[in-house]
């Protein structure tokens, strides 16, 4: 296969490659701590506002939805525009609402922050892909992939410890606070690094010759240039099909009314394809090309991802539930059973970096398998500590074998689900990538947390709710692996790679 860059695309040598990898990184890490440090100070907002359980609920969902809805019109805006100005424009955004979370008087107030905050991260997410596949090549590509997955389990393994720390050294008040402004130096230095490093111009639009071969869909995308296309209607109509789907899913244990909007989702969803098939056939650019469908190592990725998170996501809220309601720890302490986690996450992110290529989807089979047997095993310490047989903190070596799952799984399935997609598109399958673990985010954690609680109340026992909640967990991840091994036995994920 022809490499997949764009025509007309300016050859960047390498210490410019990883420099541009640098200011993605750096704003990965701020955005990703945002999210992870959010969850352990909550009570701490909640006594300090006098917010509602209403109003904490949407701390964390006002964040999830705007972040879910704007994922793939961002991604689509930085394939049209140029990624660099989408991503400082996302990073301006998330960087100021961080100021204003730090200052809110008001529950309200924090509300309206965390809002404007999943704007600007949705707005930089698909870019940093976006660009990761602009940029890196072959196995350039998959060690590129490793650095965003060791950011990202070390961000997730800090966050919980920092905000515990912060509002045990400052306070309550002062300490959530500083959870949001510690955002603040951290994204002023990657703007600072943005202008500096980023190409230029930061606007400007990727071209692929329609006239290759090689590249169907990228010549598909682009016959039409007369003008700038953003297919308004589709990206309206796509953005409120996700609104609808994950509305319930986040916000349905508070506000059941909205269960009602599932099947205006599936029909906007229906509504928006017909609408895209029939955009592209009149000639125009729509804003999601249907036929990245057709590529099945996109699809079966994109499935794969849904899944994994559908299932994996809900195991930290519920540790984090269980080993405070249950055991009676700290948050200090909540957030430190789950670093030797996060910590493994960020080293099995670096070496499979190094490996993807090498292994293609058997990477991402092995580290399922990784993630049954630590889902497992603390079935087991669980059972055994309300036999008074072992003590809790085993945890931190069960959870560890989840950890190892993440760093192979998430990254690695990343680069090889985006491998054979063209560069003109590789924004909006981004953030079609994205939205999948959005969505299997929202889903698992409302019913997987369901069953939990569910069976809290029901039996009364923090164990029997803890091991039937990571049996549904476990169910969700075997699922994950039969989608992997049918991936991985049509060929995909390796020959495809190095052909890169």
């Amino acid at each position: 296969m022809a490499e997949n860059r764009a025509a007309g695309e300016a050859p960047m040598d390498e210490a410019t490659r990883w420099r541009v990898l640098m200011v993605l990184l750096a704003t990965m890490f701020m955005s990703l701590v945002g999210v992870s440090i959010v969850n352990v100070v909550l009570p701490a907002i909640q006594n300090t506002l006098g917010a509602s359980e209403s109003d904490i609920q949407w701390v964390l969902s006002g964040y999830a939805l705007t972040f879910g809805v704007v994922l793939v019109a961002a991604g689509r805006a930085g394939d049209v525009f140029g990624r660099g100005a989408i991503f400082l424009s996302g990073l301006v955004i998330f960087t100021l609402s961080s100021i204003l979370a730090g200052f809110a008087p008001d529950a309200t107030s924090l509300n309206i922050a965390r809002f404007i905050q999943g704007l600007g991260s949705g707005l930089l997410n698909p870019q940093v892909l976006g660009m990761i596949q602009q940029y890196f090549h072959g196995p350039e590509r998959g060690r590129a992939y490793g650095a965003l997955g060791t950011v990202v389990g070390f961000s997730v393994a800090i966050g919980p410890v920092l905000g515990g720390f912060l509002v045990q050294g400052l306070g309550e008040d002062l300490g959530w606070r500083s959870t949001f402004l510690v955002n603040v130096p951290i994204g002023l230095l990657a703007i600072v690094l943005a202008l500096r490093w980023l190409p230029r111009p930061l606007f400007r639009k990727l071209q692929v010759p329609a006239s290759d071969p090689s590249d169907a869909v990228a010549a598909a995308v682009v016959k039409r240039r007369r003008g700038v296309d953003l297919d308004p209607v589709g990206s309206i109509m796509l953005g409120l099909s996700i609104l609808a789907l994950m509305l319930p899913f986040v916000q349905g244990r508070e506000t059941p009314w909205t269960w009602w909007l599932l099947p205006a989702a599936f029909a906007l969803l229906g509504g928006w394809i017909l609408w895209e098939k029939n955009y592209k056939r009149r000639g125009r650019e729509p804003m999601v090309d249907l036929q990245l469908f057709k590529i099945r190592s996109f699809t079966l990725g994109n499935i794969i991802a849904g899944l994994y998170f559908m299932g994996v996501t809900s195991v930290w809220v519920l540790v984090a539930v269980y080993v405070q309601q249950g055991q009676g720890l700290t948050a200090l302490q909540a957030g430190l059973v789950g670093l030797p986690a996060a910590l493994a996450s960020a080293a099995s992110s670096h070496i499979a970096g190094k490996y993807v290529v090498q292994f293609g989807r058997r990477l991402v089979i092995w580290g399922i398998l990784s993630a049954l047997v630590g889902l497992v095993s603390t079935i087991a310490v669980v059972e055994l500590n309300a036999q008074d047989q072992v003590r809790i903190w085993w945890l931190l070596l069960t959870l560890s074998f989840i950890g190892v799952a993440q760093g192979s799984i998430i990254s690695p399935n990343q680069a090889l689900t985006l491998m054979d997609v063209p560069v003109a598109n590789s924004g909006s399958a981004g953030g079609l990538m994205q939205t999948s673990q959005r969505i299997g985010t929202a889903v698992g954690i409302a019913v997987i947390t369901a069953i939990f609680y569910g069976t809290q109340h029901l039996t009364g026992e923090w164990n029997t709710a803890m091991t039937v909640g990571f049996i549904a967990i476990t169910v969700m991840v075997v699922l994950t692996l039969v989608v992997a091994i049918i991936d991985q036995r049509k060929g995909h994920g390796i020959a495809t790679v190095v052909g890169h």
